[in-house]
């Protein structure tokens, strides 16, 4: 039986370790002890061990076949180079801000296959645009996404499956997009504007930076945008929050102690973010694509609701994000994706078989894409 070790065990880290153990010897790794015990409950292996020393890491993969990356975003650069250095495959979830391809001669020259930004968005919606890609002349993609409680709780009618320090860097990232052929950026939350979701109702959209490695592997493409979906006024108590400087990393001075305000504000918003146990929620996500197709003009639309699994208890988020990251495991694991480098998922939805198979692995479990005209 192929040996995974999955990195990380929280939501996410957690709902993936649970799937892959129904086929493969898993063993999740945490610095976090109270994280790790559910999964000790449940029969899967578990080690304790701080994922950021370079050195325990390394010793950790050895006798592994795969490493699943559930690690928060700033930790996620450093631990992928970690993991070629070590020589291992990898699919990762971890969303890192430096640009994956600094690292794609080093997976090159060490023949390793590194999956990244494998989760719902970015993640799925590249899966789908790299699969229509090799099928038809792409004029547009336009992806809105968003992950929200079921019932809107005063003040901020959110809660996070994530770090709080990675939910906030997409608050303050500028956002880049595509129009007419030119990378335009504007500031994270910028051009606010309601959409109306059948089963769900009004929500607001605006910019954030996730089209990520779309903007060079797809830049043929003349418009494409991404966008996050909240509750309507979200995005302007953010703003403020913002622009008082909650979010800055720069150092200040509170009666002579050292504060980055960006560490505090995420010490006092993760308590309000944090889902109450039983509390649910839900994954919204479109997806338009228009183009031709045998010289005849064509308009897909895709779309994904998804809520908490009220058997189980697995959120949404955790599901949409973890099962698109597994399902690209069990690709690596079964030599049906062996690309050499760093992949970002579009380049997994290029091939027909590997596409229908992320698409069904995902409806077994739940997560169904629905696809019409628009």
């Amino acid at each position: 039986m192929k040996k995974i070790i999955v990195l990380g065990a929280g939501l996410v880290g957690k709902s993936m370790a649970i799937d892959l153990a129904k086929k493969y010897d898993v063993t999740s790794v945490d610095i976090n002890e109270k994280a790790l015990s559910e999964l000790k409950s449940l029969g899967i292996q578990t080690q304790k061990a701080d994922i950021g020393n370079k050195t325990i890491l390394s010793s950790l993969m050895r006798p592994f076949d795969l490493v699943i990356g559930a690690v928060p975003g700033f930790m996620g650069f450093e631990t992928c180079q970690t993991v070629i250095e070590a020589g291992k495959n990898m699919v990762d979830i971890s969303f890192f801000p430096e640009d994956p391809f600094l690292l794609d001669e080093l997976a090159i020259k060490n023949n390793i296959t590194v999956v990244m930004d494998c989760g719902v968005a970015p993640g799925m919606g590249n899966i789908i645009l790299g699969y229509h890609n090799k099928k038809m002349r792409i004029n547009s993609y336009e992806c809105l996404v968003g992950g929200l409680p079921l019932v809107r709780e005063w003040p901020y009618e959110y809660k996070a499956v994530f770090s709080p320090i990675d939910v906030i860097q997409e608050y303050i990232r500028p956002a880049r997009y595509v129009q007419h052929g030119e990378i335009v950026t504007r500031e994270a939350l910028s051009d606010a504007e309601l959409v109306h979701f059948a089963e769900v109702g009004t929500l607001e959209s605006w910019n954030s930076d996730g089209l990520r490695s779309l903007i060079k592997t797809m830049a043929h493409i003349p418009d494409m945008i991404e966008k996050t979906l909240r509750y309507p006024g979200c995005a302007e108590y953010l703003r403020v929050l913002r622009e008082s400087g909650f979010f800055s990393y720069e150092e200040i001075d509170v009666n002579g102690v050292k504060v980055k305000p960006v560490d505090l504000t995420a010490k006092l918003l993760f308590p309000k973010w944090k889902l109450k146990p039983g509390e649910e929620e839900f994954t919204v996500m479109r997806i338009r694509i228009a183009g031709e197709e045998n010289g005849q003009e064509k308009k897909l639309q895709y779309d994904l609701l998804d809520r908490t699994d009220r058997a189980t208890g697995n959120l949404s988020m955790a599901r949409t994000t973890g099962y698109t990251c597994t399902a690209a495991a069990n690709l690596v694991l079964d030599g049906n994706y062996s690309r050499k480098g760093i992949s970002p998922p579009e380049y997994l939805g290029e091939d027909k078989e590997n596409f229908n198979f992320i698409i069904n692995y995902l409806k077994g479990r739940g997560v169904i894409y629905k696809t019409s005209s628009f």
